[in-house]
C-alpha cells in the first residue's frame, strides 16, 4: 500500500525541505515530494520532530560483526549486510585486502555466485584495495602479493564477479598504471589512486588518464608537502576527482578534515568507513586478512608495528562526526555520505538520493544527527 512519511525535513536529492510528506510507493520506490500545505490523502506515518536522509552507501569497507568480505562465507557476508542497517547503510561495495590471485579470484566467484541475494544493505558492486599497490605505503596491505597491474588479470577477475567488480584502488607509480587506467575506465571501473608514494606528477598522469578517486586521503601516502608536492597534494589540488575520507578522529584529526572538506567542497568528499571485522564489536584481538589487529581506544592497529589497520568505524558516526567537529552542515554530511558515494562508484542510478521511482532506501534521524530508523524498499528494517 502506498503510504507517505510525515517529518520535519527531508534531505531530497537536489534540495533540503522543511516539513511536509514522502510518498512511499507500494513498489518500494518513492514518489513525489509535497509540502505541507499540500496534505496527501491516505496513510501517513509520522516522524514528527525527526529528519528524513537517503540511506547512507559505504564504497569502502571490509567487514564488521567479526566477518570479513576476504575469509566469509556467503552467510556471513549476509549477517554484514544485515548488520549495516544498524549503521543507516543501505548500500555498499564490499573491499577486499591484497591477496593472492587465488583467493581473489575465490571472493569473486563468491559474490558473482551470489548476486542479488542479500537480505539487507545492498551491494552495488565490488571494491578491489589492491593489489597494485607500493610497498612503501602498503599500511595494513600484505606486502609480498602487490604486483603491477595488468588489464587481462583484473578483466578475469571480473569475469569471475558476473560484472559486480567495477571499483580498484591502485598505486599510480606501478609500471604500466596509466595505460591500465586508460583502458578500465573507458569499461565502467572507477579508479581510485592510494596506498602510494606516487609523485604529484604521477598522480596527476593517471587522474588525466580516467582516476577520479583518492583512496582514505592522507592514509597510505605521504603527507602534504609544500615542497615536494605529492599525492597527497595532488588529492588536495586537482579538479574534479573526489577524494575518500575516514572521519572517525584518528585517521585524520578533525582539523584536517574541515581544511580537507573547505579545499576540495563536500560535492567532492567521500566519506568512507575502511572498517574491518572488530567493527560492532568489543575491544581486544582481531585480523585484518592474514595480519593480526588489536583493538582499543576506538583504533584498530597492527601487532606488528603498530600501523592504523582499517576502523571500526560506522557511516553514521562519520555523518554525526562532520557535523559536531563544524566541518560541515547536516545537509552537506548527508550529501558526503550517500550522493556522492553513489556517483563516485557510479551507481548514483540505485542509490544514494530521495527521488522519484529510486528504491525508497532511507534513514531517519534526530535533529543532533542520530540514526533513529533504517528503511529498506520501504520498510523499516532497524530501529535504534
Amino acid at each position: 500500500m502506498t503510504y507517505y512519511i510525515h517529518a520535519d525535513k527531508f534531505f531530497l536529492e537536489n534540495v533540503t525541505e522543511d516539513g511536509g510528506y514522502l510518498e512511499i510507493q507500494d513498489d518500494g520506490k518513492f514518489g513525489f515530494y509535497y509540502s505541507e500545505d499540500e496534505k496527501p490523502e491516505g496513510k501517513i506515518v509520522e516522524y514528527t520532530g525527526k529528519w528524513i536522509a537517503p540511506g547512507l552507501v559505504d564504497t569502502h569497507v571490509h567487514g564488521s560483526l567479526k566477518e570479513d568480505v576476504m575469509v566469509s562465507e556467503w552467510d556471513g557476508i549476509n549477517r554484514l549486510s544485515e548488520g549495516f542497517l544498524r549503521s543507516g547503510v543501505t548500500s555498499w561495495l564490499p573491499t577486499t585486502y591484497t591477496a593472492d590471485e587465488a583467493t581473489l579470484t575465490r571472493i569473486c566467484q563468491m559474490f558473482g555466485a551470489h548476486k542479488g541475494e542479500e537480505t539487507g544493505a545492498k551491494i552495488q558492486g565490488l571494491h578491489f584495495e589492491g593489489p597494485y599497490f607500493t610497498a612503501e605505503h602498503a599500511g595494513a596491505e600484505n606486502p609480498k602479493y602487490l604486483l603491477d597491474p595488468s588489464v587481462k588479470q583484473f578483466n578475469d577477475w571480473r569475469d569471475q564477479s558476473e560484472g559486480l567488480l567495477n571499483k580498484i584502488s591502485l598505486a599510480p607509480e606501478r609500471a604500466g598504471a596509466k595505460e591500465f587506467v586508460r583502458t578500465v575506465t573507458k569499461e565502467g571501473v572507477v579508479v581510485s589512486l592510494g596506498h602510494s608514494s606516487a609523485t604529484y606528477n604521477q598522480a596527476k598522469r593517471c587522474v588525466e588518464a580516467g582516476a577520479t578517486m583518492f583512496t582514505h586521503t592522507f592514509n597510505g601516502m605521504p603527507d602534504p608537502s609544500h615542497h615536494d608536492s605529492s599525492i597527497s597534494n595532488a588529492a588536495m589540488d586537482l579538479h574534479n576527482v573526489t577524494d575518500e575520507l575516514i572521519c572517525d578522529g584518528h585517521h585524520v584529526k578533525k582539523e584536517m578534515v574541515r581544511s580537507l572538506i573547505k579545499v576540495k567542497g563536500p560535492e567532492h568528499i567521500c566519506l568512507i568507513t575502511d572498517c574491518m571485522e572488530a567493527g560492532m564489536m568489543p575491544d581486544g584481538d582481531y585480523m585484518l586478512g592474514e595480519l593480526p589487529v588489536y583493538v582499543k581506544d576506538g583504533m584498530a592497529r597492527l601487532k606488528d608495528g603498530d600501523n592504523l589497520a582499517g576502523s571500526i568505524l560506522q557511516l553514521n558516526t562519520a555523518v554525526k562526526n562532520v557535523v559536531d567537529w563544524n566541518a560541515a552542515t547536516p545537509e552537506e554530511a548527508i550529501m558526503m555520505a550517500s550522493y556522492v558515494p553513489a556517483k563516485s562508484a557510479n551507481v548514483l542510478d540505485k542509490c544514494g538520493s530521495i527521488a522519484p521511482d529510486k528504491a525508497a532506501d532511507f534513514i531517519v534521524l534526530t535533529p543532533d544527527m542520530t540514526l533513529s530508523e533504517t528503511y529498506l524498499n520501504g520498510k523499516s528494517r532497524y530501529k535504534a
